[in-house]
C-alpha cells in the first residue's frame, strides 16, 4: 500500500507532466497601463490635450503591431490642473495601479518637481514631453527615473540668449514666473549672457495669476532693456503682452519668449495685443517644416483622422506637445520589448541601453544612455511667431 504521502503526490505530479495550469501560470492579457498627469482643464489644458493626443496617436500604432509583449497598451489620464499637490496625490494613485509602467508628464515644470519624491520612492518611469525645468531630470536621485523629449531649460537658456544676440540687442531684461522653471531658467539665462559678454538690464518676477506687470516691464524699461526675454505659461503671458501692448508704439520692447505660452488658449485670447507686438518664442517641432517629412505627412494623416477635420498643419494645435509625447510613447514601448518584461527598474535600465530609435523630431542614437536622460539638445531648437490667424510658423518673417 502506498504511504499517504505518496497518494497525495501522485495527482501533482501528472498535472505537472501533461502540462496542466499548475506547471506554469498563463501570460497575462490585461493592458499596460500608461499615466497621462497634466493641466486637462485649467490655463494650459490646450497642451495637456496635445500631449494627450501624441501619447494616443502612439498607442494606436503600437496596438496595430500587436502591443508590447503580446499586450495592448491604455492610456489612463489624470488632471494635476497646474496644482503640485494634484500632481502629488495623483502619482500616489497612478503607484497603486497594476500593471502600470509609466506616467508621461505635462506642461509644469512645478509639478513635476513636487511629484520626484514619489516617482523615485515608488520607481515609476516618469516619460517628460514638455516641462523643461533643469531640475526635473537632474534631480539628483540614483537610479534616476525620469527621460524626457523635450526641452532642458539649461539649453534653452542658451539658445534664447543667443537668439536675441543674433537679433542685434544688446542688453535683455529677463521677466520670469516666480517658480522653480522661471529659477531654472534665470540660471541658465544668466550663465548664457555672461558667455555672450552681453549686459543684463536686470530680473524681474511675477507672481501666478498676476494681474498687471507694467511695472515689472517699466523697471527693465528704464535700467536700458531692450528686448524682454519671457518665461510664462499662457494666462501670465497674456498679462505680459497687454501690458505691453498698452504703451506707445514706439515704448513697446520685443519680446522672446520661452515656449509656455503656447501651452494654453494664447493666441485666441490675446490676439489684437501679440498682433501690436514683436513676439517670438522657443519651438522644437514643426508640421511646416518637419526634419523627416515623410515621417511627419504619415503622423499628420493618422492625426487628422482621429482628430480633425484638418486642412493643413496650421490645425495642429500645440505641436512640440504632440510630437514628443509620440516619439517618447515609443521609445518606452521599445525598450518594454527590450527588456521582456514591464517590471519597471527593468525597462527603466533598458531605456538607458537603447542602441538607436528613429523618430519623429530626429534619429536618436541612442535616445538616453545612463548619464544623460535628455533626448534632445538646442541643435533642435528654433524660434517661431504666430501668424495671423494663430498657426504656430517658424522663422521670424
Amino acid at each position: 500500500m502506498l504511504s499517504k504521502s505518496i497518494r497525495f503526490a501522485l495527482p501533482l505530479l501528472g498535472a505537472i507532466l501533461i502540462g496542466s495550469p499548475l506547471s506554469a501560470a498563463p501570460a497575462s492579457t490585461a493592458p499596460v497601463l500608461i499615466g497621462l498627469d497634466a493641466d486637462m482643464s485649467g490655463g494650459s489644458a490646450l497642451g495637456g490635450e496635445a500631449i494627450r493626443r501624441g501619447v494616443l496617436l502612439a498607442i494606436a500604432e503600437i496596438n496595430a503591431k500587436g502591443g508590447v509583449l503580446g499586450r495592448k497598451i491604455k492610456l489612463v489620464v489624470k488632471d494635476h490642473r497646474g496644482v503640485p499637490g494634484r500632481g502629488v496625490d495623483n502619482m500616489l494613485n497612478f503607484a497603486k495601479m497594476t500593471d502600470l509602467v509609466a506616467v508621461v508628464g505635462g506642461i509644469h515644470t512645478p509639478v513635476s518637481l513636487a511629484q520626484l519624491p514619489n516617482i523615485h520612492r515608488d520607481k515609476i518611469i516618469y516619460l517628460g514631453p514638455w516641462a523643461a525645468g533643469t531640475p526635473i531630470v537632474a534631480n539628483g536621485h540614483s537610479p534616476n527615473y525620469v527621460f524626457r523629449v523635450s526641452v532642458r531649460d539649461e539649453h534653452a537658456g542658451g539658445f534664447l540668449i543667443r537668439a536675441a544676440r543674433d537679433r542685434g540687442f544688446k542688453k535683455p531684461g529677463l521677466l520670469l514666473w516666480r517658480t522653480g522653471w522661471g529659477r531654472s531658467n534665470e540660471k541658465a539665462m544668466k550663465s548664457a549672457l555672461k558667455r555672450q559678454k552681453m549686459g543684463l538690464a536686470g530680473v524681474r518676477w511675477f507672481n501666478t495669476s498676476q494681474k498687471d506687470m507694467t511695472l515689472q516691464i517699466t523697471q527693465l524699461m528704464d535700467a536700458g532693456a531692450d528686448v524682454i526675454m519671457l518665461v510664462a505659461n499662457a494666462p501670465d503671458g497674456l498679462v505680459a503682452i497687454r501690458d505691453i501692448a498698452a504703451m506707445p508704439s514706439d515704448k513697446r520692447l520685443p519680446i522672446i519668449s520661452h515656449w509656455g505660452i503656447t501651452g494654453g488658449d494664447f493666441f485666441k485670447a490675446g490676439r489684437t495685443d501679440i498682433a501690436s507686438v514683436d513676439l517670438s518664442f522657443l519651438q522644437t517641432f514643426s508640421f511646416f517644416a518637419p526634419p523627416f517629412p515623410a515621417r511627419a505627412r504619415t503622423l499628420l494623416k493618422s492625426y487628422c483622422s482621429r482628430f480633425g477635420p484638418c486642412a493643413s498643419p496650421a490645425d495642429v494645435t500645440a505641436p512640440v506637445g504632440t510630437a514628443h509625447a509620440y516619439d517618447i510613447v515609443r521609445i518606452l514601448a521599445r525598450a518594454i520589448q527590450k527588456a521582456g518584461t514591464i517590471d519597471r527598474p527593468k525597462v527603466r535600465t533598458a531605456l538607458e541601453n537603447l542602441k538607436s530609435f528613429d523618430g519623429l523630431m530626429r534619429n536618436y542614437r541612442p535616445p538616453f544612455t545612463a548619464k544623460r536622460h535628455d533626448a534632445l539638445n538646442a541643435d533642435d531648437f528654433h524660434l517661431a511667431r504666430f501668424d495671423e490667424n494663430g498657426a504656430i510658423i517658424p522663422g521670424l518673417e
